[in-house]
């Protein structure tokens, strides 16, 4: 017996195109990756640069220097800003939350704030959300601090509160350039295989999956696979069959026992419990 979970057949539609590749070769699902782009260079107060990392909250006081509080309702998941060219989000708040942006003259100019408007069940995470919306808006000064591969981003409101954030790559500066989008249906039961290096290791069970531009189920599956490598950000929990886009990526130079091409999870789109 099966019970559904969850399904977002809405979110596959984002994708503009649905790469159509064979099914899994023996350590990876063969298919012909996009070619990374060179990282170009960027202003210290550009999107450019703002684009290449994620945004952790690591400090964030008022005027008085007194520790927001409320900005570290989560300890195990910081306050993340994700910029793209021209949106910002909010990750690990309560609800989805972003909002346009630009830059002008070493400021952050904030366009109206957009959120979902799911019940917080607690009160400290709608307290987060609160706390953010009130921060994110307006005008704030901007400016990135050190350089290398660790700069930092500080934000600093009209009203003198400061936001300090460290950074990680993104994927995409990771690897060198844009992955290419594709969807995987991983198996409720991982499946054990044979890996040199790892006597007894259990391989998540995958097939590609195809879908159109309304997120309808197109093409035929892939075949079943074991797949003998980690896709990064996902964790697998038995009795869970899950459809996930991930973004692919080629691994430049990898070494004589690793993939050639790497897995990042972009979102869960469907998930189901499955009783055997």
């Amino acid at each position: 017996m099966k019970h559904r979970l969850l399904l977002l057949p809405l979110a596959l539609a984002a994708c503009s195109q649905t790469p159509q590749t064979t099914g899994p070769a023996p350590s990876h699902i063969a298919t012909a990756a996009a070619t990374p782009a060179a990282t170009g260079s960027a202003s210290t107060t550009g999107s450019g640069l703002l684009g290449q990392y994620h945004w952790q909250l690591i400090e964030a006081t008022d005027s008085k220097g007194t520790r927001i509080d409320a900005l570290f309702a989560r300890a195990d998941k910081p306050v993340q800003l994700d910029f793209s060219a021209d949106r910002l989000t909010v990750v690990n708040s309560c609800n989805n939350m972003g909002g346009g942006y630009s830059i002008r003259k070493g400021r952050l100019q904030m366009g109206p704030m957009t959120s979902t408007m799911m019940a917080c069940p607690d009160a400290a995470l709608a307290a987060l959300d609160d706390a953010l919306a009130q921060r994110l808006q307006g005008s704030l000064e901007l400016s990135l601090q050190g350089g290398g591969n660790a700069p930092r981003l500080q934000l600093v409101t009209d009203s003198g509160d400061t936001l300090s954030f460290t950074s990680q790559a993104t994927a995409d500066t990771r690897f060198g350039g844009p992955g290419e989008t594709a969807f995987l249906e991983v198996a409720a039961q991982t499946v054990s295989c044979n890996h040199p290096l790892i006597p007894g290791k259990q391989c998540l069970l995958v097939r590609e999956r195809h879908f159109d531009e309304q997120g309808l189920p197109a093409g035929t599956p892939g075949a079943w696979q074991p797949l003998y490598q980690d896709i990064e950000g996902y964790t697998h929990a038995p009795g869970i069959r899950n459809v996930l886009r991930v973004k692919r990526y080629t691994v430049r130079n990898p070494p004589a026992d690793g993939p050639s091409v790497a897995y990042v999870l972009d979102l869960v789109v469907e998930s189901e419990k499955v009783q055997q």
